[in-house]
């Protein structure tokens, strides 16, 4: 690394709540791996842990807590919980910006990574941005005049001033808005790192009452409507007729609850309700154990910039049925790790039934699929290559 002292580095996210799914918690692995490649790795957060309702994580606030490799300090989060913003964050920052040599900040459109990344610059401290999708002109609909105001007003200024954007695909960075900035682009995918299964598969069915000779489909993400249920449900109704599967729904929606009870009452109400079984929001080793038992994973999302739970079913071994607008799509093309389909009904189901029937393909491309995680979704590597990237935004 050519320092004498270790590299001190924030990571900042809005939130490391478990709610919040893959694109929170990846921060603690990175970190982690930074951490154990020897780094001094500071996350800075909120104790933010759902937008309505849920009581806020029971952490220590303003303090430094050891993590394996890292350290995290949370701080209060607004009354306004579903905007995850803390003045206290921001003037710790303010504060103390100038001991550390760069900033991670991770999600745009978000009031304290928007504040950090405006206090980074102010105090003259490189920092890289991770979208997390927000870029992609699909999200960019969603309040559309509100995200320009908020662009023009903050984050064009953030997006010139970042060392680099960190994409975690090819085409997630290729059909990013940048709003007249040029900017330095990383590619560096999510790593994987699960926990030890805590149910055998046979198990699994024990619990969700599902037939021992019954393929399981497996949705596991959050409930949002991008994620295309609205394909989904309707294609494994027309597949009912013709293959034997249970579908195994997991996942959960703590910033539209409302939409959440509406797939739940759809499936009930559906020719799928004595197929399907709803796991509700899992995690840890549960959510190992689903992910193994599973025959094949589904995600067909209507825009996903890198869809972590994809990668997290290939490194057990499970092949993934995708839609093309998952940014991952042609590296699971190429290496063969499950099948890919339109954001089409049509597609959609067709693509199920051909993988269905093809119980050793299956098996090979699950292969292919823990193969491919092994050799791109480790955090040992992207740390490494993270570090040589922060060492030469240092240097310039």
């Amino acid at each position: 690394m050519g320092r004498s002292i270790p590299m001190r580095i924030l990571q900042i996210i809005p939130s490391v709540s478990q709610v919040y799914g893959g694109p929170s918690q990846m921060v603690r692995g990175l970190s982690q791996a930074l951490g154990l490649a020897g780094a001094e790795v500071t996350i800075l957060t909120t104790n933010t842990n759902g937008d309505r309702g849920q009581p806020v994580l029971d952490v220590p606030l303003g303090v430094p807590i050891a993590e394996a490799g890292y350290e995290i300090r949370y701080f209060a989060n607004s009354p306004f919980r579903r905007y995850k913003f803390s003045l206290e964050l921001l003037h710790w920052l303010n504060q103390h910006a100038r001991e550390y040599d760069l900033a991670h900040i991770h999600a745009l459109f978000s009031p304290v990574s928007s504040g950090a990344a405006a206090i980074a610059r102010h105090q003259k401290l490189p920092y890289v941005l991770r979208p997390l999708g927000t870029l992609d002109p699909a999200d960019l609909r969603k309040k559309r005049w509100l995200k320009q105001l908020y662009a023009l007003g903050l984050e064009a200024s953030n997006l010139r001033g970042a060392a680099a954007l960190h994409f975690t695909s090819e085409q997630e960075a290729k059909i990013s808005e940048r709003f007249g900035a040029v900017t330095q682009d990383w590619i560096y995918p999510l790593g994987v790192h699960l926990p030890v299964a805590t149910l055998t598969p046979a198990e699994v069915r024990s619990c969700y009452q599902i037939p021992p000779d019954r393929p399981i489909i497996l949705f596991l993400s959050r409930i949002d409507p991008k994620k295309g249920l609205d394909l989904l449900i309707p294609a494994l109704e027309a597949l009912a007729a013709q293959q034997d599967f249970h579908f195994l729904l997991a996942g959960s929606n703590p910033q539209d609850p409302d939409y959440e009870r509406q797939i739940v009452q759809q499936l009930q109400n559906s020719s799928l309700a004595s197929r399907t079984a709803i796991a509700g929001f899992v995690s840890g080793g549960l959510k190992t154990s689903l992910l193994v038992a599973a025959d094949l994973f589904v995600l067909p999302s209507y825009y996903e910039n890198f869809g972590i739970a994809v990668a997290e079913a290939m490194a057990v071994g499970t092949p993934v049925v995708i839609s093309d607008q998952v940014h991952i799509w042609q590296a699971i093309a190429q290496a063969q790790a499950g099948w890919v389909c339109q954001c089409q009904v049509a597609s959609l189901r067709h693509t199920l039934e051909m993988a269905l029937q093809q119980a050793i393909e299956r098996q090979t491309r699950g292969i292919n699929a823990q193969h491919y995680a092994q050799t791109h979704f480790t955090w040992e590597a992207i740390a490494s290559a993270l570090l040589t990237e922060y060492q030469v935004i240092l240097k310039c």
